[in-house]
């Protein structure tokens, strides 16, 4: 009974902080649950006791081994020596272009360059946009962001620079991932760089994706976790075979 007692009274204390009676106190943080769940568990030892749910530890649910014994799902190609050289190279393929195009413009050019004059209507004037004269669009950084803005644009006709402040290209850091709705937008906005990211990359829609937390924590109320257990799970299966 004192456990029930001190539950609702927690319960009630919450609900009084979430549907407040006066417009000084709807002005409360948004936190304010968190933060009572928090002191609760301090106060009442036993709402943090317990193990978390079995489910939480599973890494491939049966849902999920349902979807990989497809005949179209998707499917991890082993890495081999040839393939690890066949990315290497395509790396420094593209460094090479890089260095090939450092300098292309400079001096008249970068000068007379079509970015450094106004359109031919004036500038801050309304003008026709034409096949000869598109909308012009200047695009600061050759990030992923900057390069996939880039294609955008210019697959729609419009007439593109992008400015990039490193003077050379160079792998580094960790892998790019590339979930299935963004390789559909890439698609959509150029078929050829689809493939090429396609037959670069690799499959990963093959296993379970999420976030796993690395200490126990939680509650009674909002749920128990133990080291190791899954926090949330990626649908990335169904979008992969979509």
């Amino acid at each position: 009974m004192p456990r029930i007692a001190a539950l609702l009274g927690l319960a009630g204390t919450a609900h009084a902080l979430v549907a407040p009676s006066t417009q000084h106190q709807r002005l409360a943080p948004a936190h304010a649950v968190a933060d009572l769940l928090r002191d609760a568990k301090l106060d009442i030892p036993w709402l943090a006791e317990g193990d978390a749910p079995k489910e939480n530890k599973v890494n491939t649910p049966d849902s999920a081994k349902r979807i990989f014994a497809l005949p179209t799902a998707p499917k991890r190609v082993e890495e081999s020596p040839e393939r690890v050289e066949e990315v290497r190279a395509r790396a420094r393929t593209a460094a090479a272009d890089a260095a090939a195009l450092r300098g292309m413009l400079v001096g008249d050019a970068d000068q007379t360059a079509w970015w450094r004059s106004p359109p031919p209507a004036g500038e801050g004037t309304e003008r026709d946009l034409t096949k000869d004269e598109p909308l012009r669009v200047l695009v600061a950084g050759g990030g992923l962001a900057g390069l996939v803005t880039a294609a955008a644009c210019h697959a729609k006709g419009m007439k593109v620079a992008l400015f990039e402040q490193a003077s050379s290209y160079a792998p580094y850091g960790g892998p790019i991932q590339i979930q299935s709705n963004a390789l559909r937008a890439i698609q959509r906005i150029n078929p050829k760089i689809y493939e090429d990211l396609v037959q670069a990359g690799t499959c990963t829609a093959d296993r379970v994706s999420g976030l796993k937390i690395g200490y126990k924590r939680g509650n009674k109320l909002a749920g128990l976790y133990d080291k190791g257990d899954w926090l949330v799970r990626f649908d990335t299966l169904g979008s992969a075979l979509e």
